[in-house]
């Protein structure tokens, strides 16, 4: 009897066999019992929808007196008040000035820096780094003179402090 039981319970289904789905949405045909529709020869249709209204003058937009060919006025008080002031616009450099930055550059570009000439003429050192840009050499020269007063200032660290960079170092190249 037991053995009946069991064999029953596993036989039945107890769970739905697909998910449930809407039918496909199926639009009425426009053609179909339409009052406006006219049958013309060679099977086509026509069919006039009046406007609900005749329009008026006014509502085009090429009347001169339409408000959708007006701006709509702005009002300052329904907007934030500005965080800052813009900046000024700073004046062109010249082409004398232009010509003295790079030479400078070329002279010395161990003190006559991006930054330092950005102050003295004014602009940002990215132009400087774009008008004057320094020779491949120079460059190198410069970034190893950086990495050798990099490598004196890490000579200073502690114990402790050296470990970390090393671990951190580590860990960054895990990544």
């Amino acid at each position: 009897m037991k053995l009946q039981l069991v064999l029953r319970r596993k036989l039945c289904r107890t769970y739905a066999t697909r998910l449930p789905q809407r039918p496909p949405y199926r639009a009425p045909d426009p053609l179909k019992n339409n009052p406006n529709a006219v049958s013309l020869p060679e099977d086509l249709t026509f069919i006039h929808r009046s406007p609900p209204s005749a329009p008026s003058p006014l509502s085009y937009t090429t009347s001169p007196a339409s408000p959708l060919l007006h701006p709509e006025p702005s009002s300052s008080s329904s907007l934030p008040p500005l965080l800052r002031t813009d900046k000024p616009q700073s004046p062109r450099l010249s082409q004398e000035d232009l010509l003295k930055i790079r030479k400078l550059r070329v002279e010395d570009p161990l003190t006559w820096t991006r930054s330092k000439l950005a102050k003295e003429f004014n602009c940002t050192p990215n132009f400087i780094g774009r008008a004057a840009a320094m020779k491949v050499r120079d460059r190198k020269k410069v970034l190893a003179q950086r990495d050798e007063e990099h490598e004196k200032a890490r000579g200073l660290w502690g114990e402790k402090k050296s470990l970390f960079r090393e671990i951190a170092k580590k860990r960054r190249d895990f990544w």
